[in-house]
């Protein structure tokens, strides 16, 4: 402690009580008290600073210690646990590119049980579906393979944690992009593919034509869903008592419905639509035309690895602006060999280094569109008029017809 300071400083208000007994007379109780306040003060100042450097070069000593000890520990001690507990790539140290090209995959979430979204065909035991196709296009671009992808399904209830916690690079699973999941949750959303609202089943001879016809209805719902929370927030604004039926995931969700063991039965209206020809028997049922909210669906990654973000997010958006600029699987090689269109040209990387910014070859969205194909490609492959959903691109389609897709520019 400056105790020399200390001093200094009480014989100066000693001094200055000295002084106002001389001219004032009667002050030396009042003054001695404020002498004492302000020895009081200067000396609990004192010693915080002092404690605060013991404190601090304590910690400093504790830390160097630590980091000794790390360093010393054996590499293969530490590989082992980073293995064990799949940290994600910003914990690991490397970059989340690094890691899916070491591996030799993209480690992508998805769903099992949309068909035209995510489907594992049980003939083939193979995943397919349009969020299928965006893992795929990543690969592509990262790996120039869109076959070097490895599936995992996911529920609507672990998709999150199994993102978190590292064990897959990519969710591409019909999620809907909320504040919550972007902030609270630690995650980063790709621009949305698909744009969707949430919808309600019927059967067609239960007299139901409108949500306020659902007074009482028992109602089937998916857990841990934004569907379970619109349902709530929809039905109370309306004041329409309900019972909710919650199942754990999307089959067992359907087979409930289909059994008659809910009245409605809701999810995004294109999950509705996926699951009606799974029902035993479609003709029997019907889709409100009310949409009760708005679910835009897009690819997700964790935060924390920039990098990594940007590539996800500009493989999509060249998807978008592929269809726009008419560039496709079958013409996307001669495009690149002979456009002289700059912007189709800086897209599919015959010049400029667009690619090395990202980390990835200039012409990544070359190999992007030959192997999965454009935006269009892929939503008429599992959704399109040849399919059995036929459905109509409405808000899906580009912001040239009057839609929402849409793509900055690539330069």
């Amino acid at each position: 402690m400056k105790r020399k300071s200390v001093l200094l400083t009480v014989f100066a208000i000693l001094a200055l009580s000295l002084l106002m007994t001389a001219c004032g007379g009667g002050q030396v109780v009042e003054v001695e008290k404020i002498v004492t306040v302000e020895v009081e003060k200067i000396v609990t100042v004192e010693v915080e600073k002092e404690v605060e450097k013991i404190v601090t070069v304590e910690v400093e000593a504790e830390v160097a210690e630590a980091t000794e000890e790390a360093a010393a520990a054996p590499t293969e001690e530490v590989a082992e646990t980073t293995e064990e507990t799949a940290a994600p790539a910003a914990q690991a140290g490397e970059s989340t590119l690094d890691i899916v090209r070491e591996r030799g995959t993209l480690l992508c979430g998805g769903n099992a049980n949309v068909p035209g979204f995510g489907y594992l065909d049980p003939d083939t035991n193979e995943f397919a579906g349009f969020d299928i196709d965006y893992c795929k296009a990543v690969a592509a671009a990262v790996l120039g393979d869109a076959e070097a992808v490895e599936m995992r399904a996911t529920t609507g209830t672990d998709r999150f944690p199994v993102l978190q916690s590292g064990e897959i690079d990519l969710l591409v699973r019909n999620t809907t992009w909320t504040i919550s999941r972007d902030t609270a949750l630690g995650f980063n959303f790709a621009p949305t593919t698909f744009y969707d609202g949430q919808g309600m089943m019927v059967r067609k001879d239960s007299g139901i034509s409108s949500l306020e016809d659902m007074e009482g209805a028992t109602i089937c719902v998916q857990q841990g869903t934004t569907t379970e929370k619109n349902l709530a927030d929809v039905f109370r604004a309306l004041g329409v008592d309900y019972e909710p039926v919650v199942l754990p995931d999307s089959p067992s969700t359907t087979s409930a419905y289909d059994e008659g063991r809910c009245d409605g039965f809701t999810t995004d209206k294109s999950g509705l639509l996926s699951q009606l020809p799974l029902l035993a028997n479609a003709d029997d049922h019907v889709i409100l035309e009310v949409t009760m909210s708005k679910e835009p669906l897009g690819p997700l990654v964790r935060h924390g690895d920039d990098q990594w973000f940007d590539i996800v997010k500009w493989v999509t958006f060249g998807t978008f602006q592929a269809e726009e600029l008419g560039i496709t699987s079958a013409n996307v090689e001669e495009m690149a060999a002979t456009s002289e269109d700059p912007v189709i040209r800086n897209l599919l990387g015959a010049e400029g280094d667009l690619g090395q910014a990202l980390g990835l070859d200039n012409d990544f969205m070359v190999e992007v569109i030959k192997q999965v194909g454009n935006f269009g490609e892929i939503y008429d492959r599992h959704l399109g008029p040849d399919t059995i959903f036929n459905l109509d691109r409405g808000p899906n389609a580009q912001w040239t017809d009057g839609g929402l897709i849409y793509s900055p520019p690539f330069r």
